[in-house]
């Protein structure tokens, strides 16, 4: 056998011992892929990383991370996951809504209390969170592994305003939800859903007029820059959720189930944390970073005006989603109220 014969049957065999070798490690190894929603830092990411952490730390496993942007909007992203490309999502229901209704009753205005303490009960302690929500996501090829909060919504818009009067003809940002768009009908504003990337040339150029986000959020894209009133109205939280492909999920080993799962509760009660006190210095940094930026905070007289167009809102709701929407709502509420009488 001359010696290139000898070198290309050893390449061969090296060649094919190392393909049996990466086949063999990627059953106990794998490079799993998450994307999220948000910018370097944000809340998403924090869970994101907290969520790799334990992955990593009790595995072989690997997870790579992508922000906002670096594969597309929130829409390319739960597509992405859908077909299997990537493993994990962090999408808020303000996107979801579109594919799963029920997930849009986050948006029914002041159904869910504004004091941190009450909301993380809440979902630590939800029927609804914890066993409804699983099973309507599961009918959408999604694992729903963690409904967590982020913070209480803020809208930010070209001038203070405390009435719904003050909303009239203002043209503010929403999410692509048909539940949303109906809050802001309420209000007296004119909804105008745009994706993510859009919303500060929009503000900027005065194409809208106000739009809403928690307040760290508002801080991290720099909205206070081009819409620098922000109006506390205590109509609810911005909440997200992480989930897994579900056909990806259930072709996995009980021991990575169990390490999923574990990892989802582990980021839930390190973004608990996180979160704590996250709204106060946002609006400490906003404050000193611009002479511009105005607070309102709404009192208990203003805030009933608003709150009393919250309940054609819920009608709507209802509307969309039928019995198992009306079901969910009936939970939703059982279980605020056992949070808020304990």
């Amino acid at each position: 056998m001359s010696s290139m014969s000898k070198f290309k049957k050893l390449a061969g065999i090296s060649a094919f011992a190392f393909a049996a070798m990466t086949a063999a490690n990627s059953v106990s190894a794998a490079n799993w892929r998450y994307a999220h929603e948000e910018y370097e830092g944000d809340v998403q990411d924090v869970y994101a990383y907290k969520f790799k952490e334990y992955i990593e730390d009790n595995s072989d496993h690997t997870l790579q991370v992508y922000r906002f942007g670096e594969l597309g909007e929130s829409d390319d992203i739960m597509e992405q996951t859908q077909a299997g490309i990537l493993n994990f999502v962090n999408q808020s229901p303000g996107f979801t809504g579109a594919l799963i209704p029920e997930a849009q009753i986050f948006f029914i205005p002041y159904l869910m209390p504004t004091d941190m303490e009450t909301v993380i009960e809440f979902f630590r302690e939800s029927e609804a969170i914890n066993e409804d929500f699983p099973k309507l996501y599961a009918e959408k090829g999604l694992e729903l592994l963690q409904m967590y909060p982020e913070g209480e919504f803020v809208i930010t818009l070209d001038e203070p305003v405390t009435t719904p009067e003050g909303l009239q003809n203002k043209k503010i940002r929403v999410m692509t939800n048909p539940l949303l768009s109906e809050t802001y009908s309420a209000f007296g504003a004119t909804p105008t859903p745009l994706p993510w990337g859009e919303v500060y040339g929009a503000l900027q150029t005065n194409m809208i007029n106000g739009q809403e986000n928690p307040i760290f959020w508002i801080e991290s894209g720099g909205l206070y820059e081009v819409s620098p009133n922000l109006i506390f109205t205590g109509h609810g939280w911005f909440t997200t959720a992480s989930m897994a492909n579900k056909d990806f999920y259930d072709s996995l080993s009980d021991e990575d189930k169990e390490l999923i799962q574990n990892a989802a509760d582990y980021a839930f009660e390190e973004i608990i944390e996180h979160i704590d006190g996250l709204a106060d210095e946002a609006l400490a940094k906003i404050q000193k970073a611009s002479d511009e930026v105005t607070v309102t905070r709404l009192n208990e007289e203003q805030i009933k005006a608003f709150k009393a167009r919250a309940p054609q809102v819920e009608k709507k709701f209802i509307e969309m989603t039928g019995e198992s929407g009306k079901e969910l709502l009936n939970q939703f509420k059982k279980d605020l109220k056992k949070v808020q009488n304990d």
